[in-house]
């Protein structure tokens, strides 16, 4: 029951693993495509703003361009730019404050016309003028003439345009490329890749607005937006165990932290692929979820990558607890279990052993509660009633065999005497093993007395004697004309052979009966003869006899003849027929007894027609002497075979575990071995005993 909740609660735990996963799986995917949701709405925010502002610094140069008049421009140009000695026009360094001002950088070798003379003043105004209010946000603002003059206004770099080399050319770099008529016809904001200034050694990416006045291309109007804070916020702005990539269409990576090429590679040709509205996708090969985003501006994918183990592990810990819950609820269950069980089940199942163990004394006054209506009380009266009917059958059995009964207790009572001599003599010398071994010898022994008096009172009971006092009556009724009623009477005719057969049928009786004590006599014999062998068990010197040993196994066979009939075992012999030996004829007995006893009782599980028992003796070719006990019974596991003939080893609830250790110390002392062997569980067992082959002398 305990394993099929313990099942159960698996199940369940699983289940519920299986259910939290998917309920977690879908809540992680909605919160992942939520915060990529917000999150490309706070990153494109800083380039919506640069192409706005672009818009308004397009609209206000076109508008200062255009208002700019010839007498605005000269002096004032002057005062505010010099031609320097490598060529190069620039800002003046007297009065020059790159922080709070914009400044001019003309390259070497570029001429200035009049009109490029009013697009460098126009645009330095309106820089000047824009250009503080744009670095609360940007980092820089510039405007860029198709000739090569730059207008840059950068607090940060406030010496750009002093420290440019005079060949530098800002039309050569891509952002101006964007706005060039051929690269963008529809003369909208385009954003530059990623790229590092040579001025200043930083990493980052314009928004060029080109400016065309009268259908000339004129100027082109930039924003930087720096990488580096952006390239920071991807990879440390995360939600716990995610990552942040930050890529273009064509592939190229703009952001990301340290990831695998081949991993990046499987991240961009996901993305590539997806249908445009789909926004979370599935990266099976690395068990990863993506959540894609559009930055508006520069058109790039924010993706944010999620392990599947970020979703997983939730769910584990919750099915934890559910498992943990569901032990200690086991547990509970289980503890609750052996109380009901022990207080219901074991303790009544207590008092039936006790009861048992009292009529296996002998004292069949046992009290049982008959009282309860389940199957334990119906149990109770049916065990009450048969304790009822063994005592009255154990009386009928003593009065019936007083005599008998009277012999077997003065033999009894010499042998508990024997047997408290052999305990003492154990305690002083350490010889208890030869106490226990007469006792379960004797037993044997006595099972087979008890067997011969059951019969012998059968035999007696089943004699009809009262026919006789009939017969009697008859004849002393006819005394008078005995010879007329003999010869002519119908009943009288039937007296003479009636008394023939009744003589017959008491004579053979008398001899079955007569045999019956004789059995009897010869169990309560060799009693004393075991108890005389053990005696002597470890210390006397051998006593070798002429034995028949077809006969010494016909007579361990007798000896358990009772148990073998009530176990319903059919016995095969296969004897052959050899000389008188030399050997100790009672040891012998004792080994052979213990062994028929065993295999009587391997045989439980076998169903009764197909229990057999086979005893084989044959002669060796090493001058021994073979006897073979074969059962088709429960069989010896592997791990048993070195464990059976230690001395306190049994299988059996009833067992002691010394018959077979005493029997293999008997044969080690008539010189010979008990083996065992056994193919396993379900296969039976054979036990081996040699014996030395010594003929015994004509």
């Amino acid at each position: 029951m305990g394993v099929r909740i313990a099942v159960v609660i698996a199940l369940t735990t699983f289940v519920s693993y299986l259910h939290m996963l998917r309920t977690l799986r879908i809540e992680a995917l909605a919160q992942l495509e939520q915060h990529v949701s917000e999150r490309i709405q706070r990153e494109q925010a800083i380039f919506l703003l640069a192409e706005d502002n672009l818009a308004v610094l397009e609209k206000a140069l076109e508008e200062r361009i255009r208002t700019l008049g010839p007498e605005d421009v000269g002096a004032r140009f002057d005062s505010l730019f010099v031609r320097l000695p490598d060529g190069t026009v620039r800002s003046r360094r007297e009065g020059f404050d790159g922080t709070k001002m914009p400044g001019v950088f003309v390259p070497r070798g570029v001429t200035l016309d009049e009109g490029m003379r009013r697009r460098l003043l126009a645009s330095y105004d309106v820089l000047s003028s824009y250009g503080p209010a744009f670095h609360v946000r940007f980092t820089d603002a510039f405007v860029t003439l198709p000739e090569g003059p730059i207008i840059l206004y950068w607090p940060e770099r406030p010496t750009w345009i002093l420290d440019a080399e005079p060949g530098f050319m800002v039309t050569d770099q891509e952002f101006f490329a964007t706005s060039l008529p051929a690269n963008n016809p529809e003369r909208r904001t385009l954003w530059s890749e990623v790229y590092t200034d040579e001025v200043s050694g930083r990493s980052m990416t314009s928004a060029t607005t080109p400016l065309d006045l009268d259908g000339r291309h004129v100027a082109a109007i930039s924003q930087d937006v720096l990488m580096e804070e952006l390239t920071e916020r991807t990879a440390n702005d995360h939600l716990p165990g995610t990552t942040n990539v930050i890529f273009r269409d064509d592939g190229k990576v703009i952001a990301h932290p340290e990831i695998e090429a081949d991993h990046l590679r499987r991240i961009v040709e996901r993305v590539q692929a997806r249908p445009p509205e789909q926004a979370v996708l599935e990266l099976p090969e690395h068990s990863e979820y993506l959540a894609v985003g559009r930055i508006q501006g520069p058109g790039w994918n924010f993706v944010t990558v999620l392990p599947e183990t970020i979703v997983a592990k939730p769910a584990l810990q919750a099915a934890r607890y559910v498992l943990l819950l569901g032990l200690v609820s086991l547990v509970l269950e289980l503890v609750i279990m052996a109380w009901v069980l022990k207080h219901q089940i074991t303790r009544p199942l207590g008092a039936f052993t006790q009861a048992t163990d009292r009529i296996a004394s002998g004292d069949f006054h046992v009290e049982l509660d008959t009282s309860r209506n389940d199957e334990l009380g119906q149990l109770a009266c049916s065990f009450q009633l048969m304790a009822d009917k063994v005592q009255h059958r154990e009386q009928a059995l003593r009065e019936a065999n007083e005599g008998l009964e009277q012999r077997v207790e003065e033999r009894t009572r010499e042998l508990k005497e024997v047997h408290v001599q052999f305990v003492q003599s154990a305690r002083r010398a350490g010889m208890a093993e030869i106490a226990t071994n007469v006792l379960h010898n004797v037993g044997n022994v006595l099972n087979s007395v008890y067997t011969s008096a059951q019969l012998a009172k059968e035999r007696m009971t089943g004699m009809r004697l009262e026919q006789v006092d009939r017969v009697a009556s008859l004849l002393q009724e006819n005394q008078d004309s005995i010879g007329t009623f003999l010869s002519q009477d119908e009943r009288g005719k039937n007296v003479l052979p009636f008394l023939g057969k009744l003589g017959q049928n008491l004579l053979d009786e008398r001899l079955e009966i007569i045999s019956l004590l004789d059995d009897v006599g010869r169990y309560t014999e060799h009693v004393g003869d075991i108890v005389k062998v053990q005696q002597n068990y470890a210390r006397t010197p051998r006593l070798q006899e002429s034995v028949h040993l077809a006969g010494l196994v016909e007579d361990a066979l007798r000896i358990n003849s009772a148990g073998l009939t009530r176990h319903q075992v059919k016995v095969v012999r296969h004897l052959a027929d050899l000389p008188p030996l030399l050997t100790d004829k009672h040891k012998t007995l004792m080994i052979l007894v213990n062994l028929v006893s065993n295999a009587k009782y391997a045989m439980d599980g076998v169903p009764p027609a197909e229990r057999l028992l086979t005893v084989k003796l044959e002669r060796t070719a090493n001058e021994q002497v073979r006897i073979q006990v074969h059962d088709n019974g429960m069989g010896i596991a592997p791990e048993m075979l070195t464990r059976i003939f230690q001395y306190g080893f049994t299988t059996r609830q009833e067992g002691h575990g010394f018959g077979l250790h005493s029997s293999a110390l008997a044969a080690q002392e008539m010189g010979g071995a008990l083996t065992v062997h056994s193919e396993g569980p379900g296969h039976g067992a054979t036990f081996t005993l040699e014996l030395p082959f010594l003929p015994a002398p004509s």
